[in-house]
């Protein structure tokens, strides 16, 4: 099953079930096969099953959000004989929904690679969180830093964990649970975060990719850059930069009729324009 995928991420042969392969497929997965939501935004959204998710990486390179991204992670670490469940996500910004229950986030739980700071060997494995992770984290309470970010695994409980952005981030925080995560959940949670109109994912245009250096983010027309430097945005006021920032993001476009994309372009240029005409009142 996993032949295809880990060709798409330069990796030739399957490899064994160890945290070096985690952490290099972890890797490859985020520079390669960036999130987004490109297809909700062109509205058709793409259907949230873990294998239809895997073949369109495999055929194509994009995935999607989260469910997209680790629905198809979750398939390939187990068929390659990694202990990996999955648990239920709240992704929240403001406190007031710390304590929220929509499953807005899918998490993934690997077992069974212990390593010196992590004897446990309880990792969070996560592709899905945009401008988050790079590498897996460990279960355990304490700071992680991964280059420009900084990570707080702040509770561990038997039932799942807290976990806080780095202070830059697009969101504060996500509290993982054992809540159901069954096929049919997902859906309905996808049904309700894909709605035309609204849907978060069906707002504005998001496309992040996770590099070695930081994230590169284009929400709309604007492209934020997060790296040791500090942080840079610039808004993209012709479609050429547009079109090239996707490029520039490593987002595969093949399949996409460039009419549609000059279509998208405008609309997220319109809604720019009408964003900074309010923040000027």
């Amino acid at each position: 099953m996993s032949a295809a995928y880990l060709s798409r991420l330069g990796i030739d042969v399957p490899p064994p079930p160890t945290l070096d392969a985690l952490f290099l497929i972890h890797q490859r997965h985020l520079e390669r096969v960036p999130y987004e939501n490109l297809a909700i935004m062109l509205g058709r959204p793409p259907s949230v099953d873990p294998e239809a998710s895997l073949l369109r990486i495999e055929e194509v390179g994009r995935a999607g959000y989260c469910f997209h991204q680790n629905g198809s992670l979750e398939l390939v670490l187990r068929d390659l004989g990694f202990d990996v469940t999955r648990r239920h996500g709240h992704v929240w910004t403001e406190e007031w929904d710390r304590a929220g229950t929509f499953l807005n986030h899918l998490v993934l739980h690997v077992a069974g690679l212990p390593s010196p700071e992590n004897p446990g060997g309880e990792w969070w494995v996560d592709v899905g969180l945009g401008d988050a992770f790079r590498d897996p984290v460990p279960v355990v309470v304490g700071e992680y830093r991964q280059g420009p970010f900084t990570y707080v695994v702040d509770e561990v409980r038997e039932d799942g964990w807290s976990f806080r952005h780095d202070v830059s981030g697009s969101f504060t925080g996500v509290a993982v649970s054992t809540l159901p995560t069954e096929p049919a959940d997902v859906l309905a949670s996808h049904a309700e975060l894909s709605a035309p109109g609204t849907g978060v994912f069906a707002k504005v245009l998001v496309v992040q990719r996770r590099h070695a250096s930081g994230c590169t983010t284009l929400r709309g027309c604007v492209l934020t850059q997060v790296d040791a430097g500090g942080r840079t945005q610039t808004d993209l006021d012709t479609w050429e930069t547009w079109r090239a920032a996707l490029g520039d993001l490593h987002l595969p476009l093949g399949d996409v009729d460039e009419a549609e994309l000059r279509e998208l372009y405008a609309r997220m240029w319109e809604a720019h324009l009408a964003w900074k005409a309010e923040t000027r009142v």
